[in-house]
């Protein structure tokens, strides 16, 4: 029991100062616990709003794929200019060192693989909240069918996902895949943002597409887009432009970022437009002067 001698009979409440405001820069997320909010903060730059996260997942359905042949030679390095890590638990347990202080976005799914030529099968639960915790992740990453063939599986998934994260103060990604049966139109991505978020999901990754200032505006959460296949790096950074100036809260980059020709430099750049207001064109000048 704390002593309670010598202790100042009067104390200063402070009357005077109003109480500070309980709002959250998270969009939509206010009224979460706080364990759920301090992982957000994480994952997003509470200065900025946004976020730039690393992925590197993509060995779960298509192997060793070119970028990602060594993790721990290639994305170790990246990791420093990143805010967040995305990838799978065997990837970063296997490659990532624990001293590597960046918060992790588990994913959490598994899906079909490149040999079934059809991403729009949906898989199941690849790690529950119990080995997300474990790996002291920040986030699960789960992906959602919607319109194809895998729809009712992994909503399925999203949903308890969702109930364990709320258990556990855990914020879960929702990610709209896209395959065969999916277009990637303005219309699907409007539907599938909302349908995830309704679901519960705390942020959404999706698709930079046209009319994308409505997707972001009719979605209740953040939104990340993801970075898609490889561009020409003055391209990757008008994409990554034009979305933060559409309302995105961030960008999910991997192979745009690790098959670059100067992939630190690149997560430099892009940094540049998510947190510090350069347009694509300040930006590529950034990269040019890093490359």
């Amino acid at each position: 029991m704390a002593d309670s001698i010598r202790n100042k009979v009067a104390k200063d409440y402070h009357l005077e100062i109003a109480p500070p405001k309980q709002d959250f820069f998270a969009k939509g997320l206010g009224h979460g616990d706080w364990g759920m909010k301090n992982r957000l903060s994480r994952l997003f730059n509470p200065k900025s709003g946004n976020t730039v996260m690393l992925a590197f997942d993509h060995g779960y359905i298509m192997g060793s794929t070119s970028g990602l042949e060594r993790i721990d030679v290639t994305i170790t390095p990246l990791a420093e200019y990143a805010d967040v890590l995305m990838a799978t638990r065997g990837a970063i347990r296997s490659c990532i060192s624990p001293t590597v202080n960046k918060p992790i976005c588990l994913r959490a799914t598994h899906d079909a693989s490149v040999l079934k030529n059809d991403m729009s099968v949906g898989g199941g639960c690849g790690a529950d909240m119990e080995a997300a915790l474990r790996m002291n992740a920040s986030a699960v990453a789960i992906q959602c069918f919607v319109g194809g063939a895998g729809e009712s599986e992994s909503l399925e998934t999203l949903c308890r996902a969702v109930d364990a994260g709320e258990r556990y103060g855990m914020p879960v990604l929702g990610v709209t895949a896209v395959g065969k049966e999916m277009e990637r139109t303005t219309q699907y991505f409007l539907l599938a943002t909302r349908i995830l978020a309704e679901l519960g999901a705390s942020f959404v990754k999706t698709y930079y597409c046209e009319g994308f200032e409505k997707v972001v505006a009719a979605c209740p959460v953040p939104i990340v887009i993801a970075g898609g296949k490889k561009l020409p790096e003055k391209d990757a950074l008008t994409m990554a432009y034009k979305a933060i100036s559409d309302g995105a809260k961030g960008v999910d980059m991997g192979r745009n970022i690790f098959q670059s020709e100067h992939p630190t430099a690149m997560c430099q750049a892009v940094a540049k437009i998510v947190h510090e207001g350069y347009n694509d064109q300040q930006a590529y000048e950034y990269y040019q002067e890093l490359a």
